[in-house]
């Protein structure tokens, strides 16, 4: 534990048990900032206690319990999160997810991840549509600086609540301990552990409409219905990822004329999904909106070529190492079956992709966090 209290804290408390991309973020933060020797408080669910203790041993952790329902979190945030940040000694607290403590001395800052809420509002459930933008505005006007991942992400969200409040952008990060090439042996027993053949296409992110996998299933038998075998067998299609909401797929996959062709995996653990990426012939992400795209940021530092679409800001963080297309269901087939047939450009997207990927690190994230807060507090 550090000596001197640190005078942030980080309010993991929002993560959901699944962990997701804001999970994935605040892992991902705190660690880094705990093996830089800059360590933050962090209140977190009871459940996520040791895994932040055996991820950050030098970063004082705050198990919170009773708090699991985003109403009783919610609740929680506003009524004792200032006083615990008081009792902490933090001078400053750092939400995650979109909703800061409104009543407290503290300096504030705080993650919107992206705009989608305005931009794309037809991918996020009616709840979501009420409850979303309204704190976000609450939140834009008490915080000093709002964090967003992208460059694309600041300038949807001031087209759409204004100037007067400060975005600060700073890129996501990929383990790249984790996340680079795998080993032949551990695509191998990867695949074992699936149940995959020799040969897939992979998806990977939460399983919700602005993912858009019901055009990619589409676009998928599209290609099979025309597959003529020159190419060799049809890689499968893989979707991995947790449920979220909206989207029933058994319809799609119905209608792919090659019966048992698409596999759904479900939510895949952490440890997997290097080898699921970086062993897939492709990965297609075909997003319809995105603040940042971290799937597609990962499945590059694993060499893979990735498939996905120029919305929001994919391109910011691809640039020239991913193959684009438009996100209807024949421009996907079409972009498929181009990929499928020239291994050599999928293996120059590979390379181009790891590339890429060497450029963002969580190290670098935390030290523009930390730089951030010094100067909020200064």
């Amino acid at each position: 534990m550090p000596s001197v209290a640190p005078d942030v804290l980080v309010d993991a408390t929002a993560i959901p048990p699944d962990r997701g991309g804001v999970g994935r973020y605040v892992d991902e933060l705190v660690r880094a900032l705990d093996t830089a020797g800059t360590p933050v408080t962090i209140a977190c669910q009871a459940r996520d206690a040791e895994r932040f203790r055996r991820s950050c041993p030098g970063s004082p952790v705050v198990p919170v319990a009773g708090i699991e329902s985003r109403a009783r979190r919610l609740l929680w945030e506003q009524l004792r999160l200032p006083a615990l940040a008081r009792r902490s000694g933090a001078r400053l607290v750092h939400s995650p997810h979109y909703t800061i403590p409104l009543a407290t001395r503290r300096k504030r800052t705080v993650v919107f991840h992206d705009a989608t809420f305005w931009s794309d509002p037809g991918v996020h459930t009616s709840a979501k549509r009420r409850f979303f933008p309204a704190w976000m505005r609450l939140s834009r006007r008490r915080a000093d600086v709002i964090v967003v991942p992208s460059a694309a992400t600041a300038r949807e969200l001031g087209a759409h609540l204004g100037g007067g409040t400060e975005y600060a952008v700073i890129h996501h990060g990929v383990d790249h301990e984790r996340f680079r090439p795998p080993s032949a042996e551990a695509i191998a027993a990867t695949r074992q552990r699936l149940g995959l053949p020799e040969r897939w296409i992979a998806f990977l992110g939460n399983i919700e409409p602005r993912k858009n996998i019901v055009a990619l299933v589409e676009a998928y038998g599209e290609v099979a219905a025309g597959w003529n075998g020159a190419a060799g067998e049809l890689p499968v299609l893989a979707i991995a990822g947790a449920n979220g909401w909206d989207v029933d797929l058994a319809p799609s996959i119905a209608r792919v004329p090659a019966p048992g062709r698409v596999l759904e995996l479900g939510y895949l653990p952490l440890e997997d999904v290097p080898a699921y990426l970086g062993g897939a012939v492709l990965v297609a992400y075909p997003s319809l909106a995105e603040g940042f795209g971290l799937p597609v940021l990962e499945a590059m530092a694993c060499g893979a070529p990735v498939l996905t679409t120029r919305r929001a800001a994919i391109p910011e963080v691809a640039g020239d190492a991913a193959e684009y297309t438009e996100p209807d269901a024949p421009s996907i087939a079409a972009a498929l079956r181009r990929l499928l047939a020239d291994p050599a450009r999928r293996a120059e997207l590979g390379r181009r992709g790891v590339e890429r990927a060497a450029g963002f690190t969580w190290a670098a994230t935390a030290a523009a966090h930390r730089a951030l807060w010094d100067r909020v507090l200064a």
